[in-house]
């Protein structure tokens, strides 16, 4: 019979020389470490499983796996030092069959324990990602109980009281691998202004980063001035071994719980936007698009003004989309002829040629300052409703 004594004066000196391991995990694993030195015995299969059970614990206690191996390991090599004062008398023979029962019982413990530890992170690790999801989604949803979403965003580091902006970084392609994309900006962000009250994760295809209103990434070196959140997102995607264009865009920032998913569909309709527009910025401001917001929040009258003043181009040879190609670049260059001609790769009489079309078929003059208002505006209407390859009824 093994003295209980001994063993709990082993399990509290390991204890004490692995700090951060409590010696409850140790569970039976010293009187199946003496059991088997002194009379061969190996332990039951039960016995292995309750060790990975200690291995699971281990990891619940937030106990690093590397600290509770070292655990078992100081607490086998205390038994075995301790064993002589033990057992008295033992031959070569006995003492090699003795250390192998030991070196059998610490295999198959340490195997047992390091598994459990393994399945219990993988689980936590499902479990913690299910709740970052579904905290993402109702973030960013915005109609979930206040009072509740404020705790649950407190282990994610966000403190709801402070002003937040969405970005979205949106592949021109298909995502193939959105976990490397999402966990490569998310070490960046993190490397560049901690951890706290930045959240990154992906939604729909894209990357998502809420970041709070002064979430200006510290100036690169030889820079002037800090660098701003969708500079930063875009340069370091930019940056990947699976790099591909990307258009970013950033909300403006709003307070409390309902300001990000504020910010949120500001940040979505600006990536709608770019790619109805044709924007060649790779980085988009919800401020940039206010003058198109304004147009589409009556869309019913911005849809009559593009056809009542555009909708005789669609009667030209070629159709309508040559002529509001000219009358894009034409406003773009401010309504500079020769630069609307190197824009387009056409003569200036070609140009010239297609302002007059426009000016016979719509009734206005794109060059008479007095009418340019009028048909740049129903131009910028036909831009976002997609008009005319799409329903003109409805935007694209």
């Amino acid at each position: 019979m093994v003295d209980d004594t001994w063993l709990t004066e082993i399990a509290q000196a390991a204890g004490r020389e692995v700090r951060g391991a409590p010696v409850e995990l140790l569970g039976d694993y010293l009187m199946m470490l003496a059991e088997a030195a002194i009379t061969g015995r190996k332990p039951h299969s039960s016995e292995i499983d309750a060790v990975g059970m200690l291995g699971r614990r281990a990891a619940e206690l937030g106990v690093s796996a590397g600290s509770a191996v070292q655990l078992y390991l100081a607490a086998a090599r205390r038994v075995w030092g301790g064993l002589p004062m033990v057992v008295r008398s033992r031959d070569s023979g006995a003492v090699r069959a003795a250390a192998e029962a030991v070196l059998h019982v610490v295999d198959a413990a340490v195997a047992s324990l390091v598994e459990g530890y393994t399945e219990a992170r993988r689980q936590m690790v499902r479990w913690e990602e299910t709740l970052r999801h579904e905290f993402i989604e109702d973030l960013l949803r915005g109609d979930a109980d206040v009072g509740r979403l404020v705790e649950r965003a407190e282990p994610f580091g966000l403190d709801m009281a402070r002003p937040h902006q969405v970005a979205l970084a949106a592949p021109t392609g298909r995502l193939e691998d959105a976990e490397s994309a999402v966990s490569s900006l998310e070490h960046a962000v993190v490397r560049r202004v901690g951890d706290r009250d930045v959240l990154v994760a992906a939604k729909d295809g894209l990357i998502v980063v809420v970041a709070p209103a002064d979430a200006d990434m510290p100036s690169p070196p030889g820079a002037r001035s800090p660098v701003k959140l969708g500079d930063f997102m875009f340069a370091e995607l930019g940056q990947s071994r699976r790099g591909r264009p990307w258009r970013v865009s950033v909300g403006r920032p709003y307070p409390g719980s309902y300001g990000i998913p504020r910010s949120y569909e500001e940040a979505r309709e600006g990536l709608t936007m770019a790619v109805r527009l044709h924007l060649d910025t790779p980085v988009v401001c919800a401020e940039q698009l206010l003058i198109y917001r304004v147009l589409l929040r009556d869309q019913p009258a911005i849809t009559d003004l593009v056809l009542s003043v555009l909708g005789e181009l669609v009667r030209a040879r070629g159709g309508a989309e040559p002529l509001l190609d000219t009358l894009n670049a034409y406003f773009a260059t401010g309504s500079v002829v020769t630069e609307t001609a190197r824009r387009l790769h056409l003569s200036v009489r070609a140009v010239t040629y297609r302002l007059d079309r426009i000016r016979t078929l719509t009734g206005y003059d794109p060059t008479d300052p007095e009418q340019r208002f009028t048909i740049q505006t129903a131009a910028l209407g036909a831009k976002l409703l997609g008009w005319p390859k799409h329903d003109r009824d409805e935007p694209r």
